[in-house]
């Protein structure tokens, strides 16, 4: 994915943390989670992916790979070990590897 730094810098310049919205020449826009499922192309339907903050480390990298019903992978694209604690997380680079790599019966629905 490209980023466009030009728009990214005009959005933060117009971003209101006080309340969370958009500040632009048309008036206020608010960000919703469709709008992020749309950007990342995450479905948003059913259950939720994280659910206590109780859960045991070892077990988060299992619990969403479940969730998600994907691998996560043990091994770098390097061959490298990836360490335990990055097991349990899912990193940006390799989500988006992910979206790109489609199946061959992948369909538009």
């Amino acid at each position: 994915m490209e980023m466009d730094k030009n728009l990214l810098t005009a959005m933060v310049e117009r971003w209101r943390k006080e309340t969370h919205t958009f500040h632009l020449l048309e008036g206020e826009m608010m960000i919703t989670l469709k709008d992020v499922a749309m950007l990342t192309e995450l479905p948003i339907d059913g259950d939720a992916i994280i659910e206590s903050s109780h859960k045991p480390f070892n077990g988060w990298g299992q619990f969403i790979s479940e969730r998600l019903g994907i691998n996560i992978p043990k091994e770098a694209p390097e061959g490298r070990r990836v360490p335990p604690l990055h097991q349990s997380m899912l990193l940006i680079p390799w989500l988006v590897r992910m979206a790109r790599e489609l199946p061959e019966d992948a369909t538009d629905a």
